[in-house]
């Protein structure tokens, strides 16, 4: 080899230099300032016989021609411009580093080629299983969202009765009271004509005695105290179909790619109170206690579907008449609150597998095994947690803990 290799272009190699470059096993191809090969190394000759097999002396600087004329301007600009390329022989992806600068005047120009079709397959694979991957994840995560969906309805369902009653009930009332309105309306329509005769009259204060008459037959007296009190037991009866009307509408809100937002849990707790009460009162008292707490960042649909199936269970847990106490408070930078009864409680074997799909120690027909399931499920995605006490005997404690925000990482971006 000699001392050094020059070109016309005043290029200059050292030995030493063309020495490592031949050593190499990365095919590496030396480059004047017009972008010309100069030299490559037996790897480069290799990797070029390798995409023109049928070439038996293939020119490496082919291989040129793979480097965008963008990759030499970001290398004279920075330094270096990395990129991988597929090449025309199926499979085979190179991965190039090309590198630009200038030596005492000179432009230095060389480039690196490193076969990395096996790297590439791999990575196309790791991508594909990925892919895959993220596929069953979106089909289970919305399997999951339509099994919550399917169980908030479930429970409805379960209570559709009672909500029907809880409607009904007010609606019979006010349907009965317009019923008497009407008749006192025709009352009241009927002394204002006689009112208004007696007025037309040549004398009017002589129609006084039969105006008084015709006031003490129509119990007027009775209808102008009675008329109030209809009224507004009519205006309450409406307000509380309103009110179960719109618990109902909160309650089956999807809230899928919504932001979590600050919601108050003891407006939650007594809206889902409202909706299951003609379940629990004729069976169980309810005896609250609430401590002053800040709002939760959370979904509170589906945290009142916790509330719903912790109430739901705390009723059926009471065989004849009970009593159900909740409680509520913030301990910290967490917001808790309490469903306890104190009804058959749960055996300690059973006290480990509650929380398990489809696990249920109710009779056939009176639950699925999903409601604490799913609980649990939605207890977790709020980064909280479900703490249970319960004797045999003595009745059930079940205790949602909730963090006040959020972890900032956790928190879906509204879109």
């Amino acid at each position: 080899m000699s001392e050094q290799i020059s070109t016309h272009t005043g290029e200059a190699w050292s030995e030493d230099m063309l020495w490592a470059v031949a050593m190499s096993d990365l095919a590496v191809f030396l480059l004047d300032d017009q972008g010309r090969l100069l030299h490559s190394n037996d790897a480069g000759r290799v990797l070029a016989m390798r995409l023109h097999p049928d070439d038996p002396h293939p020119d490496p600087a082919m291989l040129l021609s793979y480097i965008p004329e963008q990759g030499w301007q970001i290398a004279q600009r920075d330094g270096r411009w990395i990129g991988e390329v597929p090449t025309a022989l199926p499979g085979l992806v190179l991965e190039i580093k090309a590198f630009a600068g200038r030596d005492r005047g000179r432009c230095r120009r060389y480039t690196v080629m490193t076969d990395i079709s096996v790297r590439s397959a791999r990575e196309g694979e790791l991508r594909r299983r990925h892919d895959e991957l993220q596929s069953t994840y979106d089909r289970l995560a919305s399997a999951q969202e339509q099994l919550l969906q399917s169980e908030k309805m479930a429970s409805i369902g379960q209570l559709a009765a009672g909500v029907a009653h809880e409607i009904n009930n007010p609606i019979g009332y006010v349907h009965s009271n317009l019923g008497t309105l009407q008749e006192y309306t025709s009352a009241l329509l009927a002394l204002v004509d006689g009112y208004t005769d007696a007025l037309q009259s040549a004398d009017p204060a002589a129609s006084r005695g039969q105006m008084k008459q015709l006031r003490d037959r129509l119990d007027v007296d009775f209808i102008v105290g009675d008329l109030p009190k209809l009224l507004e037991e009519s205006r309450e009866g409406i307000e509380r179909v309103t009110k179960i009307v719109q618990d109902l509408k909160e309650f089956s809100h999807v809230e899928r790619d919504e932001p979590m937002r600050p919601s108050d849990l003891r407006k939650g707790l007594e809206s889902t109170l409202n909706i299951v009460w003609n379940d629990l009162k004729y069976k169980a008292k309810i005896d609250k206690h609430y401590h002053d707490a800040p709002l939760v960042e959370c979904y509170l649909s589906e945290i009142n579907q916790v509330f719903m199936n912790l109430l739901i269970n705390a009723g059926q847990a009471i065989n004849d008449r009970g009593m159900i106490t909740l409680a509520m408070g913030a301990e910290g930078d967490e917001v808790w609150v309490s469903v306890a009864d104190d009804g058959v409680g749960i055996p300690e074997d059973a006290l480990q597998r509650i929380f398990d799909p489809f696990y249920t120690t109710k009779p056939i027909g009176r639950g699925t095994g999903l409601g604490l399931a799913i609980a649990y499920r939605i207890v977790a995605k709020h980064h909280g947690r479900i703490e249970v006490h319960s004797r045999p005997g003595q009745g059930s404690t079940f205790r949602v803990v909730l963090p006040i925000s959020q972890p900032v990482l956790s928190r879906p971006r509204a879109k």
